[in-house]
């Protein structure tokens, strides 16, 4: 949850080190993102991002299984959590 949206988490049966892998790859990416650098090298690593992001299930087909539709970046007030998030929100206010 980032700003009252749902974002999807990792695939909880990633293997550990390949979610090690993946998050270093990731992270690396998202630095040279940040780097002052040509478009082409930016280019490449949001070209890295993504793949990071897709190995780790982040994006792409969902990881599970149920049945549950992907809310990936919906506002949590505008899905079927409505409830929950609401709910989530009074406990922070208290």
């Amino acid at each position: 949850m980032v700003r009252g949206r749902l974002w999807r988490c990792a695939d909880p049966e990633l293997r550990p080190e390949l979610r090690v892998e993946w998050v270093s790859a990731l992270m690396a990416a998202r630095r040279a993102m940040r780097r002052e650098a040509s478009d082409e090298v930016r280019a490449a690593a949001e070209l890295a991002v993504d793949a990071a992001k897709h190995a780790l299930g982040e994006r792409g087909p969902v990881w599970w299984n149920d049945g549950t539709p992907d809310f990936n970046r919906k506002l949590a007030k505008n899905t079927p959590y409505a409830d929950w998030f609401a709910a989530l929100q009074l406990d922070a206010a208290s």
